[in-house]
């Protein structure tokens, strides 16, 4: 699936603007990293594209969707199509680590066999199907993370959004959470990536999109990090 933002502006109460005349076309498939500093709006551009949060202007386009005017059986659908990964990781704790995959496509109501097949799958994808039965406590924190994304692409997702996946995480395992990003990429799926990982942006070179004080000011094909005061 392709995203596009046409002239989003979005104006929290009482007049806070988060982002500004933002247009962004990322093409199906693509490895987006956005950067820029805290505060400049990235995770409200990404909360637009799951429709966490709605343009206060603008059109925002995921596919065919418009979520503007998106109804609530599309709504549904076009869900099942975005998987979310976050810096913290958002596992329920009283669950295991099969149980925490398995439970998205449980709530989508599939039969418990193609559950089984489907989670037991992509956590042989992770390297982590002899963890299983771990709970969260007691994983390191890039296991912990390789679970959330687990989670995020069991239904197989067009579009995976990852918010700081490597925020909390040694380089060594920030790198390992990369590698398996550029795989999922590499299957097809788009990937739009926030991060202040200088290390990762600049040695796995990939589009560049900067934000700074919600506008886009840069946006390079094989970008480099190059935040002011950053670099």
């Amino acid at each position: 699936m392709d995203i596009r933002l046409s002239g989003v502006t979005k104006i929290f109460h009482p007049d806070i603007t988060a982002l500004e005349d933002i247009y962004l076309d990322i093409p199906k498939g693509e490895f987006v990293y956005l950067v820029g500093p805290t505060g400049s709006g990235k995770t409200t551009l990404m909360r637009t594209i799951t429709r966490e949060v709605l343009p206060t202007r603008g059109q925002v386009m995921v596919g065919s969707y418009s979520l503007r005017k998106i109804g609530r059986v599309d709504l549904s659908l076009f869900r099942r199509e975005v998987g979310v990964v976050y810096q913290d990781f958002c596992l329920l704790p009283h669950l295991n680590v099969f149980e925490n995959v398995a439970f998205v496509l449980e709530v989508l109501g599939m039969p418990p066999r193609e559950v089984k097949e489907r989670a037991d799958e992509v956590l042989e994808r992770v390297n982590l199907w002899r963890r299983r039965f771990l709970y969260p406590p007691q994983l390191s924190g890039g296991e912990q993370q390789r679970v959330a994304i687990a989670r995020a692409i069991v239904n197989s997702p067009s579009i995976l959004l990852a918010d700081e996946p490597t925020g909390n995480l040694d380089l060594h395992t920030a790198e390992e959470i990369m590698q398996l990003l550029l795989s999922i990429n590499a299957m097809g799926t788009t990937i739009l990536m926030a991060t202040h990982n200088q290390y990762l942006v600049d040695s796995y070179r990939q589009r560049v999109v900067e934000l700074k004080m919600g506008r886009i000011v840069r946006d390079e094909k094989r970008g480099r990090y190059e935040i002011d005061g950053e670099l």
